[in-house]
């Protein structure tokens, strides 16, 4: 399981860019290695269990130890980097196709000085009757009144 979720090679480019464990002073329970730690993070990832799911057996520690390593390498940012890292690996051996990329406003900033676009104008004089603030006292009055 550990070696078609984290191949040798894989963990060879990821190993290096992992932060290094602390030293615990006052001892207890020896930290979970890396590597188990992100094989339970992809299994739990690849099968959308839910982490207290996660099989002992998988990666050898509990699916919440798993999910305190993934929260703690994502504030260090190591995804953004380990992300970086594998497109600049695939960027050098050519395998990624350029002319498919496309970029968006939604993910890069206008330059200074781009010229912004008006406020569109309100289409009607006012805002019509809302429809989830009508009364419901004319349902109830009996015909007679």
């Amino acid at each position: 399981m550990v070696k078609k979720l984290l191949p040798d090679d894989l963990w060879a480019e990821i190993a290096p860019l992992l932060p290094a464990r602390e030293a615990r002073p006052k001892g207890g329970r020896p930290a979970v290695e890396a590597r188990d730690a992100l094989v339970g993070i992809l299994f739990v990832l690849y099968t959308a269990i839910p982490w207290e799911r996660l099989p002992f057996e998988v990666a050898g520690c509990s699916g919440m130890t798993c999910w305190r390593r993934l929260r703690a390498w994502q504030d260090a940012g190591l995804w953004d980097e380990i992300h970086r890292h594998m497109l600049d690996r695939l960027n050098l051996a050519g395998q990624i196709d350029w002319s498919r990329a496309s970029v968006d406003a939604s993910s890069v900033p206008a330059k200074r000085g781009a010229r912004r676009r008006d406020r569109t104008r309100p289409i009607a004089a006012s805002r019509g009757p809302s429809a989830t603030s009508w009364s419901m006292a004319p349902a109830f009055l009996s015909p007679s009144s």
